[in-house]
Formats: structure tokens, sequence, C-alpha cells
């Protein structure tokens, strides 16, 4: 820590780039195993560390990010151009993004952004409608926001968490569980226990959710506890939040969270992002992130690898616009 009380810099880029990195490769490696049973990424990769566990599948080239990791760069691009956050912005990305008809969208934020209705009403009107909205869908790309609002504080960056839900998810829990999210990766960032501060997050949970946050966040708690399957908000997020407390390092994290089955590219996305915020981008295999690529349907033919990805969570950790272009020389 400085004088100041801040994290020293390249400690806290260091955790920052691993929270984003993390998630993405989380993602990825998750991706093959969807809806498969409980541990099958260790049936077929029994020894850590020999290589082969980025392998694709089920429709992924290998190292594939999903739309996990994609509206998680859409939503981070958007808060570098706009050099701040414009949430019709975000959802205008996010509509074109679901236009192009990327490989894989979730059911629930596909009804959103398909509706033609505004961005402020979209969600709420689905919500109305349907009365299910608590998926795990703005859980899973919340990493690159809370590193760009973790400077400001857990009030700014709950606020934002929340606000970035709610473009596709009108039930409140998902807000909660996304702005609990930001909250332990911004108390990761600044080299802090997310583990430790979860009673002080808890109680910056709107008083509606905050019991049934506490129960999926305790210490005792296990997946399968679970009373819904973990694409829903609340197990996600503890299923996360539980691979990170039961293990010691970032890989076996997101190797417990694939294990689990169901859901596993956004659980592993999740617990990439936290565990990645806690043992910081080192920690993070580079056998998994060599293949790691994210494209980006609906914008060009875009696709983004781990380089890339590491210069958008620098400029996201130090709120930096997009550099002015060079005039052309005469």
């Amino acid at each position: 820590m400085t004088d100041s009380g801040d994290p020293v810099p390249d400690r806290a880029l260091d955790r920052a780039l691993g929270s984003v990195i993390g998630s993405a490769v989380g993602d990825a490696l998750g991706a093959p195993f969807e809806f498969g049973p409980e541990g099958a990424f260790s049936a077929r990769f029994p020894r850590a560390g020999h290589g082969g566990e980025m392998c694709g599948g089920g429709g992924w080239d290998p190292g594939e990010a999903t739309d996990d990791t994609q509206m998680a760069v859409l939503t981070a691009e958007s808060l570098l151009e706009c050099g701040g956050l414009e949430l019709p912005d975000v959802f205008g990305r996010f509509r074109r993004w679901a236009a192009a008809e990327p490989k894989d969208i979730g059911l629930q934020t596909e009804a959103v952004l398909t509706s033609g209705d505004p961005w402020d009403l979209a969600a709420a009107l689905h919500f109305q409608t349907n009365q299910r909205a608590a998926g795990n869908g703005a859980l899973m790309r919340a990493a690159p926001s809370a590193v760009y609002f973790a400077r400001q504080g857990r009030e700014a960056t709950m606020a934002a968490a929340r606000r970035l839900s709610a473009l596709t998810h009108g039930d409140r829990a998902a807000w909660e569980g996304t702005a609990v999210l930001h909250e332990s990766i911004r108390v990761a960032l600044s080299g802090a226990d997310p583990l430790a501060a979860l009673p002080a997050t808890l109680a910056a949970v709107h008083p509606d959710h905050r019991a049934r946050y506490a129960t999926v966040l305790a210490p005792d708690w296990h997946p399968d506890h679970a009373t819904e399957f973990n694409g829903a908000v609340w197990p996600c997020l503890g299923s996360a939040v539980w691979a990170l407390r039961t293990t010691s390092s970032y890989e076996d994290a997101v190797r417990a969270a694939i294990d689990l089955g169901g859901d596993t590219d956004t659980v592993a996305a999740v617990t990439g992002a936290l565990a990645g915020a806690v043992h910081g981008r080192g920690a993070v295999p580079e056998r998994w992130t060599e293949a790691l690529h994210v494209p980006l349907p609906g914008f060009d033919g875009r696709t983004l690898r781990t380089p890339d990805l590491t210069e958008l969570t620098r400029r996201l950790w130090a709120g930096q616009e997009p550099p002015a272009p060079r005039p052309i020389a005469p």
C-alpha cells in the first residue's frame, strides 16, 4: 500500500489483468463442458499442469470465448470510448451484437435485445411479462466494469453494476448479485481479502435480497445445497465464491468451478474473474492464454486475443479514453 492507502499500482494492475483475462480464460475453458455432468473436466484432464485442457468442443474452437466475454468486451469498449457509463451506448452495442446471431446468447438476454423496445424499458417490460429474470447473464460480463469503477469506491462500483445489469435483467436479484461481484473484485484489487469483506459487502445489498445472498455466500454453503440450476444468479455467484474459498490457486479454482457441471462457461468465467483478481495475472497459466480469442459478431469480423485484452485492461484500470488519432503527414 502507498502512504495514501491506495494499492501499489503495478500490483493492482496485475490483479486487474488477472480478473479480466482470468474471466475470459475460465469462459473459454468451461465452454466445451457446458451442461455436462459433474467431474467431466477432471475426468478428461486428471493431472493439472499437463496441457490440452483448452480443448474446444461443443461447437467451440480451442480457446474460443463465448457470449460471456464478448459482452464483457463490448461493455469495456463502451466505457473507454464514451469516457464513462453511457447506458444507451452499451445497450446499442449489445443489440448490434445480438443481431449478428452469435453462436451463443442467453434466451432472456436475446429476448430483451431483440424486442425492439427502448434501452431503458426493454428489460423491465420483459420481466413484467415473464416474471423470470434472475439469470447469471449480467454476472458473467462484469469483470471489465468492476475494474473500471474500482477506484471510485464501494458505492460507485455497486451502483454501476446494478445499472449495467438492469440493461438486460429486470429482476433486482440479478442487479444485487452483480453488485456483490463488482465489490468483491474491487476489494481484491486493493490487495484485501474479498471473502473477509463479504459481511460488509452484504450490508450494502438491498435489504429484500440480503438474506438470500447471505445464504449462498456463507462459509458452510456448498453448490450441492443450491435450490436452482447454476444458470441462476444466486448459485452461480455462490459457486464462484465457494471455488475461491476452497482452493489456493487460480488454476484450482477454475478447475473446481468447471467440475461442478451445468453452466460451466459462466460459472468458470465468474470464478476466473474473482480468482484472477485475488491471485493476479501471473497465476493464469500461459498454456491457457495462448489460444484464447474473443470473436465479436457484428463488429467487422474483429477478434481479440490475450494481448488485446491486456491493453484493454490497462486502459480500463487507467480510466483512459482512446488516444487521439495522429494527423496524417502531408
